[in-house]
């Protein structure tokens, strides 16, 4: 037996067959119909987590709703508001006279004030930030006069408005000039004075052009900046358009909920609550998705 032992001990190629290393199976594959399978579950997966918190959190939100509306009497539950909401869109633009419109045409009014004056207060104020940003002597002018307008409440601004233009359509417009305008100014200054001060001398010795300066290290560097200052102002724009034109009256979402008051209609200011919320949104969201395309990375 110890012979036969030590034969195959000293047997060419034994300890070569030994050391060898192994060599691995090669994985099997999955069918096609397997991965589909794997990917449709990871994606399910995904969707499901994107979906559950938004959900679970209107679902508290509207269970917490319906118990208030259980212990109040007079404010309607939500689904009393919905069966009023289907009846209010059923014919949102209808016309029966200046002071009877649907819905629509009263959300489209609104949008129309919230669009001249916002476009206004960008038009002017953006480029002012840059000019605040970019000049140290025109920034020290403005900032007292800057720092004593921006607290002052929008709503103050409509008597002055309506002193000044005589009407209504333009006094709330004015007011949503003067009260979106402060955020573009700020952001955008502060943007500005971000930006490195070796691209400023870099500029210098090369000779740019301010307008090069602008267009080449400004613009780029201050976009999200930008960006912030208009999320801001739109959603101020959309805030006080509604109070200004509670006062004011005419067609519009802010005296639409202040007529629905006087008739003592509460479902119709709640809907009217989700619906300045759910536009508010979708504006900030749009105003996010076009600065993005300018945005440089």
């Amino acid at each position: 037996m110890s012979v036969v032992y030590e034969t195959l001990q000293h047997t060419p190629g034994t300890d070569e067959a030994a050391s060898a290393p192994t060599v691995a199976e090669p994985a099997v594959a999955l069918p096609v119909t397997a991965k589909r399978q794997f990917n449709v579950k990871d994606k399910l997966g995904a969707v499901m987590r994107w979906l559950i918190p938004p959900i679970l959190g209107l679902a508290v939100f509207v269970g917490i709703w319906a118990l208030i509306a259980q212990e109040t009497s007079n404010l309607p539950g939500p689904y009393a508001t919905w069966q009023s909401a289907e009846a209010l869109f059923a014919h949102p633009f209808y016309n029966n006279g200046p002071n009877d419109q649907g819905i629509g045409w009263n959300i489209l009014y609104s949008l129309y004030r919230v669009g001249i004056g916002f476009g206004m207060a960008a038009l002017v104020g953006i480029p002012l930030g840059f000019m605040i940003g970019r000049f140290k002597f025109l920034s020290d002018m403005t900032a007292p006069v800057i720092s004593l307008l921006r607290p002052v409440s929008p709503l103050a601004w409509l008597p002055i408005g309506l002193l000044v233009f005589k009407q209504a359509e333009p006094a709330s417009i004015y007011v949503i000039f003067i009260s979106s305008i402060w955020p573009m100014i700020l952001n955008t200054a502060v943007g500005v004075r971000q930006v490195p001060q070796d691209y400023l001398n870099v500029a210098r010795v090369l000779n740019l052009s301010e307008w090069k300066v602008f267009t080449r290290i400004l613009f780029p560097a201050v976009v999200p900046h930008v960006l912030t200052g208009i999320r801001l102002s739109i959603g101020i724009a959309w805030l006080v358009i509604v109070a200004a034109e509670m006062l004011t009256g005419g067609v519009g979402i802010g005296f639409w909920v202040w007529d629905e008051w006087n008739n003592l209609n509460v479902a119709h200011i709640i809907i009217a609550i989700f619906i300045v919320g759910i536009v508010g949104l979708l504006l900030e969201q749009m105003l996010v998705f076009i600065a993005k395309r300018f945005t440089y990375e």
